[in-house]
């Protein structure tokens, strides 16, 4: 047995150098843990379509929404690691979850990074009939009616959960949360006005706010959005200190062969570097990301230390 077990293990060995150079010989799914039209579905499509071109195979988005992106990261954790299977994620399968809840993964231990889509700051957006058009107006309106305004997420441990959980913990209010399946419905409902205001990133908003049919009050960075600069920033507007930020990144299950990974991640670079593709990302008011896996590894490392003591400061809870 063992000398049959060394035989078809130097088999394994000898074909799989050709099974990468014919990578990829059939579509690659990608995995997005939120519904179509999502921020990291629009920020996944910017970089898929390039991708498809260099791989000579298509990209197919895999829509996967529910539980703050929790079910589409489990499906691709447990995927086989043959290059077929990819995930783009934001912080909070990732980094946010973990500190609230029991999960089928290892946000380390299970991915391999590829390389940072992009990044940007969250935006706090209210629906015209609130009465407030600066972050001064709706603190004072929402200490004068404590619990009575509500405001909308992805999901709880969603990283606009959290950027909300903060800005309520650091602003001092109380408001009522209404987690949804995915930031698209949750758009919609405060578009609506069926929810008061939510947090929520700038590409998929950057039109209604533009229209009027949002209002815009703060952003999360540290400095006013190129779209938009005639939004304050939350910490100038009156919330010092205060920051919330997101990134959107390409990760494929571990253990997928080195040889397959350098194939990915050229055809990641390519794209991610090529001045349509920044151009694209940044009219959208995001800031072109990078292709180091390195360089993204430690920022996954980084958020999860950083989510932790969110987390607890703001007493944030899965509902």
């Amino acid at each position: 047995m063992p000398k049959l077990w060394i035989a078809v293990s130097g088999l394994l060995a000898a074909i799989s150098p050709a099974t990468a150079a014919a990578y990829p010989d059939r579509p690659i799914r990608v995995i997005v843990g939120v519904p179509a039209g999502g921020t990291p579905d629009v920020m996944a499509r910017m970089v898929t379509t390039g991708m498809s071109k260099t791989l000579g195979q298509p990209l197919v988005m895999d829509n996967r929404g529910g539980a703050g992106g929790l079910i589409g990261t489990e499906i691709a954790a447990k995927a086989a690691p043959d290059g077929y299977t990819l995930l783009v994620s934001s912080p909070g399968p990732l980094a946010i979850l973990p500190h609230m809840r029991t999960i089928g993964y290892d946000p380390l231990a299970d991915f391999t990074p590829i390389g940072l889509i992009a990044s940007n700051p969250f935006m706090l957006i209210v629906h015209p009939s609130v009465p407030a058009k600066t972050v001064k107006e709706l603190v004072a309106l929402a200490k004068a009616q404590p619990g009575k305004l509500n405001y909308a997420s992805a999901g709880s441990g969603a990283p606009n959960h959290l950027a909300m959980e903060l800005f309520r913990s650091m602003a001092g209010i109380n408001i009522t949360h209404v987690p949804y399946k995915g930031a698209p419905q949750a758009v919609s409902d405060v578009l609506a006005g069926h929810m008061n205001m939510m947090f929520n990133s700038i590409p998929p908003v950057l039109g209604h706010v533009k229209a009027e049919r949002i209002r815009a009050l703060g952003v999360g960075g540290t400095r006013r959005a190129a779209q938009l600069p005639e939004v304050p920033t939350i910490s100038e507007a009156g919330v010092p200190g205060y920051e919330a930020i997101t990134w959107f990144g390409m990760l494929a299950p571990s253990k997928t062969p080195k040889p397959i990974l350098t194939r990915v991640s050229e055809a990641f670079a390519k794209t991610i570097n090529a001045p349509e593709t920044r151009a694209l990302l940044e009219n959208q008011g995001a800031e072109p990301g990078y292709a180091s896996a390195q360089e993204f590894g430690a920022l996954i490392r980084r958020d999860i230390q950083k989510y932790a003591r969110v987390v607890k400061s703001s007493g944030a809870k899965i509902d």
